[in-house]
């Protein structure tokens, strides 16, 4: 039987099915939460319509059936906003979750790219390819497309120019999904929300004549970060890397991901102890970060 209640902050009148008696919802006129009533009496019942009878009866029928139908419109309105406020937090949460999954699995391919550049040449690419004067070209993530399964970009790109020179900026502006975090909405060209870690003690760090190969990984593989989520907005060519001096964040809520240098992902959160982020950034300061 239809309920028929009043809300208390603004006065919409509104009608629903009593099974939803005791509920809470949004208001459909002000927004604001309003429980529904119990019944306090029987509804009246409604003629049945008659196909044959006087006009004044079938009108009588007529205005029967557009208050059901009012009724039944009510039920349905009232009660889909209701759902929905409730399921919407589910919802979001829902793809947030698959979005999240997705960028990891992009963090788990780049890692294995890197792996696969180290067993060719017994050491990870460099983060920023230089020319001889020491000029940046160009991110070593070009150094890792034929692994990802883009060596005829790999081949088109011409490695002794600049990521953003006439020959390779149009190819500098490609999208690839394996760079994109898709929590992030920028519609930048050739945009990558991952970047290899450079700094200070790091896996890469930027050391005339350093090697980069796992051996020089002396608190373990498993404890040390190579590549991160960021909030990209540049092309996935340019020369950018990421250090402990930048913003530690990313698209996702509460946490950043990580690839680490046994090629696992994890999840790390936002309020991270500086110190223990440190640890995780450096491949031999003879710490384990313990719990992160």
């Amino acid at each position: 039987m239809p309920i028929q209640f009043s809300c208390p902050a603004c006065g919409k009148q509104t009608t629903v099915a009593d099974q939803y008696a005791g509920q809470s919802g949004p208001c459909a006129g002000c927004g604001k939460p309003v429980t529904i009533p119990f019944a306090a009496g029987v509804a009246p019942k409604y003629p049945a319509y008659q196909s044959s009878g006087s006009g004044a009866a079938a009108a009588g029928a007529g205005v029967g059936i557009v208050v059901i139908l009012l009724v039944v419109g009510g039920v349905v309105l009232v009660c889909g906003g209701i759902m929905v406020a409730l399921l919407l937090p589910a919802v979001q949460s829902a793809r947030e979750a698959a979005r999240r999954m997705q960028s990891a699995n992009n963090l788990k391919q780049i890692g294995i790219a890197m792996h696969m550049y180290h067993d060719i040449h017994k050491e990870f690419p460099p983060a920023v390819v230089k020319d001889a004067d020491g000029k940046p070209l160009y991110s070593g993530m070009v150094l890792l497309l034929p692994m990802l399964e883009q060596q005829r970009l790999y081949d088109q790109f011409d490695k002794s120019k600049a990521w953003d020179s006439p020959e390779n900026l149009a190819l500098s502006s490609i999208n690839m999904a394996v760079f994109m975090d898709p929590s992030n909405p920028s519609t930048a060209l050739g945009r990558t929300d991952y970047l290899i870690i450079t700094g200070k003690n790091s896996i890469l760090e930027d050391v005339p004549g350093m090697r980069h190969g796992l051996e020089t990984v002396v608190d373990g593989t498993s404890n040390t970060m190579l590549v991160i989520e960021v909030k990209g907005n540049a092309s996935w060519a340019a020369p950018n890397t990421w250090d402990i001096s930048k913003p530690f964040d990313g698209s996702h809520p509460g946490v950043v991901q990580a690839v680490f240098a046994d090629g696992s992902v994890h999840a790390i959160s936002k309020t991270i102890d500086p110190e223990t982020l440190r640890r995780l950034v450096e491949r031999n300061d003879g710490l384990a970060p313990g719990d992160f």
